[in-house]
């Protein structure tokens, strides 16, 4: 999952997404690129269940999958309260050991 939102392309397909569901020709209209292009960047997030598709016709539309994309968030959360309290920590010793006499300089 975090190697297709490594891709801006794909990350900014993910935030439109947010919005609601578009079709493929819609994801496609702002973006620089062919619609097989498109095409390719949408199979990653397929692939990695970011992204459900469904066809109708001849329109295809796509849709967020919330709950993996929640997974991602609930990941990242984690790692930035564990480092957090690491820095925090830290913090806390460097200050304690600011003014030891292993830390201060002799002239």
């Amino acid at each position: 999952m975090f190697q297709a939102l490594a891709d801006e392309t794909r990350r900014d397909i993910v935030e439109r997404l947010i919005r609601g569901p578009a079709s493929v020709s819609e994801l496609a209209r702002p973006l620089a690129m062919s619609l097989p292009a498109v095409m390719q960047h949408l199979q990653v997030l397929e692939a990695c269940g970011l992204v459900r598709s469904e066809k109708t016709g001849r329109v295809r539309t796509c849709h967020i999958e919330p709950g993996v994309l929640r997974t991602a968030e609930d990941w990242i959360a984690a790692q930035r309260t564990a480092w957090e309290r690491r820095l925090d920590r830290l913090g806390d010793y460097l200050t304690e050991h600011r003014d030891s006499p292993d830390q201060r300089s002799t002239p």
